[in-house]
């Protein structure tokens, strides 16, 4: 590989000679990876070995490693990076945190990654350990680790790469609400995006550095607001929205870069389904000239690397008996896509907001709030198996109950919708509730306008006065995704079986389960 990092003093000591020529570079790029190391559905579920040989799967690590290895051939000058969030989504996290994502990502060679929200989810002792195990920067501008001491030397604003024969600075970037989204601890303090990037930028131009690409696990929206207000970034290489960028899926959201003054957007989806290749052209002053590209889709027209798909088989050989069980089936797809289930009622957050709610209606629980954010994939038709529902929820969350008033199920609800226009994960999925909520009227300023509680066989309007007995999960009883009004509950416990084992355990007592929606939340 040509890259190699730089100290300041390096920097500063390499010779300010113009370069004879433009210079070309490729940059390959993931996010949201996902721990999807075997290859998935169209679905963003598992897919057996037989669909795989029948060419009807996607991604894999086996897949990405050719890819990157034809990549890198094709181009001569490339580095690869991630865009953040390669933990959390699959069993294999579950069983081995972040090791086997740090083996992959040395195996495949990136270059840098910035933090994704997602890397906090076990809190800053095993981004530790993920972070000591590769061999590549993990970067991140906006977060003050000064009194975090197992990351304040370890995970850096910014670097310098020399790479063939040029300077690069790297930066990285943190969602704002990780605080909310994950477990990040009481002493890593997160700031405004836009004032993180241009203080390094500024540090990074005044030692010489004129191509600048930022690593941003940040959304698609708040990429673009990045690059109109800040001067000095070259390139940004997104994550966190899940956004697919091209110039030829009708899909996409934008094209592939999306330019915003002199910066190229780009974000490749997620889950390994896509390897994203852009090719930039700089002049000697670090202007782009030209950036052109596509996500590449790994599907079977991509060879698995052998060495690679054996490793994965090794790896998945203790999680064989947990993921093989069948316990369920489904008599049709049950719809889980986030771009459905953040913004509306979906047949996933029905089906894991009814199994809540069962589980203990005996407790006089008669409310059941999932977070659509929760919510990691669909499930096929058929049998289903243990390896599918804890791809759907990996996060390992426990039924939580609480007692609240009728006005915090309001202002819960309110939560949920007020950031549906950024597709964010708390959007509420319910059970014994319905709700109607208005998108024409500010976030946080009333969108809500009516709620219905069960009573009898009927619905009736919510009491603001009175008690109601709620279910959700312990990351959002806790306050997770901005539901920070179920802190002070009463009679709170966190501590209810898996909601996976829930989940099982109920689809498994419906037979073969039939998906539905019953207009239980509707807009005005």
């Amino acid at each position: 590989m040509f890259t190699r990092l730089l100290t300041s003093a390096a920097i500063l000591a390499i010779s300010t000679t113009a370069a004879v020529a433009d210079y070309n570079l490729t940059i390959l790029h993931t996010n949201d990876f996902h721990a999807r190391f075997e290859p998935i559905s169209k679905y963003d579920s598992s897919c057996g070995e037989e669909d795989n040989a029948e060419g009807k799967c996607f991604g894999g690590s086996a897949r990405l490693a050719t890819a990157i290895n034809d990549a890198r051939a094709r181009s001569g000058n490339s580095i690869l990076v991630d865009g953040g969030d390669q933990f959390q989504g699959s069993l294999f996290y579950t069983y081995y945190k972040g090791k086997l994502a740090a083996e992959m990502m040395n195996k495949m060679g990136y270059t840098a990654m910035t933090v994704g929200n997602h890397e906090f989810d076990d809190g800053p002792e095993v981004l530790k350990g993920f972070a000591d195990a590769v061999n590549f920067p993990v970067l991140m501008s906006n977060a003050d680790l000064t009194r975090e001491n197992l990351l304040k030397n370890i995970i850096k604003k910014s670097v310098v790469i020399e790479q063939n024969g040029e300077r690069i600075g790297l930066i990285g970037l943190t969602p704002t609400d990780t605080d909310e989204l994950a477990s990040p601890g009481p002493n890593v303090l997160f700031s405004d995006p836009i004032a993180a990037v241009q203080g390094e930028v500024d540090k990074l131009t005044a030692m010489g550095v004129n191509k600048i690409i930022v690593l941003s696990h940040s959304t698609y929206q708040v990429d673009q607001a990045i690059a109109a207000k800040t001067t000095g970034v070259d390139v940004i290489v997104g994550g966190h929205s899940n956004t697919l960028l091209s110039n030829t899926n009708e899909r996409a959201e934008g094209p592939y870069p999306t330019m915003v003054k002199n910066t190229a957007i780009v974000q490749a989806y997620a889950y390994g389904k896509f390897l994203g290749e852009l090719n930039v052209t700089f002049d000697d002053d670090g202007n782009i000239m030209q950036a052109v590209g596509e996500p590449l889709v790994m599907d079977n027209t991509v060879n698995e690397d052998a060495a690679t798909k054996s490793r994965i088989a090794e790896a998945a050989i203790p999680l064989g008996n947990i993921r093989a069980k069948v316990v369920a089936n489904s008599s049709a797809i049950i719809q889980g896509e986030r771009d459905v289930c953040r913004i509306q009622e979906c047949e996933m957050g029905n089906l894991v907001a009814d199994a809540m709610l069962d589980n203990v209606a005996d407790q006089g629980v008669t409310i059941a709030i999932a977070n659509s954010g929760g919510l990691r994939a669909s499930i096929d038709a058929g049998e289903v198996t243990m390896g599918e529902v804890l791809t759907v929820l990996p996060f390992s969350n426990t039924l939580a109950t609480f007692e609240i008033s009728g006005q915090v199920v309001i202002d819960a609800l309110e939560n949920g919708v007020s950031q549906v226009e950024d597709v964010k994960g708390r959007f509420p999925q319910v059970a014994g509730l319905r709700f109607i909520w208005d998108p024409s009227i500010a976030p946080n300023e009333g969108r809500i306008v009516e709620v219905l509680v069960a009573k009898g066989n009927g619905f009736v309007p919510i009491d603001p006065a009175a008690n109601y007995m709620v279910v959700s999960n312990n990351y959002v009883r806790t306050g997770g995704d901005g539901y920070k009004m179920f802190r002070s509950a009463q009679n709170a416990y966190d501590y209810g079986p898996g909601l996976e084992v829930v989940l099982a355990d109920y689809m498994a007592s419906q037979g073969s389960y039939v998906p539905y929606l019953d207009g239980r939340i509707a807009q005005k």
